[in-house]
């Protein structure tokens, strides 16, 4: 195997722009809370950067990639990066050097991983957080990436697609999302209504555009060649957001007034959707798989908050979890083996057994990611206690956690 460099080059700026994906996701997340934790917000997923960043390279991708132990799990025979060198894997993008493949799968692993801290912001301890990162990359997420996406791994076995992670990635951290805010508990001022109004829209849009840029990355990336099939890709995503974001613009615009914060989210949720799909189908697909993605997490938020009762702060459940079950559901009616012969043919090609198979893999990750996620946020809270106390909430974990002020003055 020798190593292609335009494809080694793709690869390796398809990671910096997932790489960008998630200070955009602080921004997206950051202008959303209020004022007195902005900088809290940000931190989550700058920390998570930093820290999922150390534990990949020591073991996540040994765990999540390595030689298959049952279907399960990777073993650790790559622990600390043993044997991943310059060379191409002989199993995975056979055509760029192993730790080109590795790090751009490092990108995914972090972003997950800050994804769901969008249901825990203004309440939930720095400490409980990062802890809790470390159980949830270590039980949630490896095995999930190694069951979709690792050689011999159950679900990839079974005949699952998955492009770009709408099962690895969005349905993991959504439902976990939703977990973690029914074991947390609402924020202080929520059931007597007051003000929860977003501090920057201006920095959501920032947030959004910068993930709307990385997204290219994650998506067309994921062909891990520099070929049509990444061209198909990155035309997908494109389109899919595009149509994700006006149609939730008409939703808001029908029910009162255009919203500029509802139209940024809408084109994040048209992403989502896309992501397992991207590489499996025709640009025209991404069209209703955008647009109705749009409508199914718009009325699933207003039903979350108005019948569930659960304070799922920034809707994390409702964008990824409901947006990737309908990306990886709709993988199973429009993906064509004219678009990628790897893949398989969906419902509207004549094969409705793949969307059987996306329903299984959908309800497998659904309730092992609700149900692991429970658990660990149990055991974090007997550790360490999952919440501040309500002084620091009321002050703000701006300062309560971090000793410091996103906008500046002296303490």
């Amino acid at each position: 195997m020798t190593v292609d460099t335009g494809n080694t080059a793709w690869i390796l700026v398809s990671s910096a722009l997932v790489m960008l994906m998630t200070p955009g996701l602080a921004l997206f997340y950051g202008g959303m809370v209020r004022r007195k934790n902005v900088l809290s917000t940000i931190m989550m997923s700058f920390a998570i950067l930093a820290l999922v960043g150390i534990l990949w390279v020591v073991y996540g991708y040994s765990l999540s990639f390595g030689p298959d132990k049952g279907g399960i799990i990777g073993g650790l025979d790559w622990f600390g990066l043993s044997g991943v060198g310059q060379d191409p894997s002989s199993t995975y993008a056979t055509t760029v050097p192993h730790l080109a493949f590795m790090i751009y799968q490092a990108m995914f692993a972090i972003i997950t991983v800050a994804l769901w801290t969008g249901a825990v912001v203004e309440r939930m301890k720095f400490s409980a957080l990062m802890l809790l990162s470390v159980l949830w990359l270590t039980f949630v997420y490896t095995p999930v990436a190694h069951w979709v996406w690792g050689a011999g791994g159950w679900l990839a076995k079974m005949g699952a697609l998955d492009f770009a992670g709408g099962t690895v990635v969005h349905i993991t951290a959504g439902v976990s999302a939703l977990a973690i805010a029914m074991a947390l508990g609402p924020r202080k001022g929520i059931r007597e209504k007051e003000p929860m109004e977003p501090n920057s829209i201006i920095l959501v849009v920032i947030g959004a555009a910068l993930l709307w840029f990385g997204w290219f990355g994650f998506n067309a990336g994921s062909a891990l060649t520099a070929g049509g099939l990444a061209s198909n890709a990155f035309v997908t995503t494109n389109t899919a957001a595009a149509a994700a974001g006006l149609t939730w613009m008409l939703l808001s615009w029908f029910h009162r007034r255009p919203s500029l914060l509802g139209t940024a989210t809408g084109a994040v949720v048209g992403l989502v959707a896309i992501t397992p799909a991207a590489g499996f189908v025709q640009p025209w697909a991404a069209l209703p798989i955008g647009a109705i993605a749009a409508i199914l997490s718009y009325y699933m938020m207003v039903f979350r908050a108005r019948k569930m009762g659960v304070d799922e702060a920034l809707d994390v459940w409702a964008c990824h979890g409901i947006g990737g079950t309908w990306g990886a559901l709709a993988t199973g009616i429009f993906a064509t083996l004219a678009v990628n012969p790897a893949g398989a043919n969906g419902l509207l090609s004549g094969n409705p057994m793949l969307f059987v198979k996306q329903l299984v893999a959908v309800l497998v990750v659904w309730g092992f990611s609700f149900g692991m996620t429970w658990i660990l946020v149990k055991v974090v809270n007997a550790v360490v206690g999952l919440r501040v106390t309500e002084m620091e909430e009321r002050v703000g974990l701006d300062i309560s956690q971090h000793g410091e002020r996103a906008y500046g003055g002296e303490l």
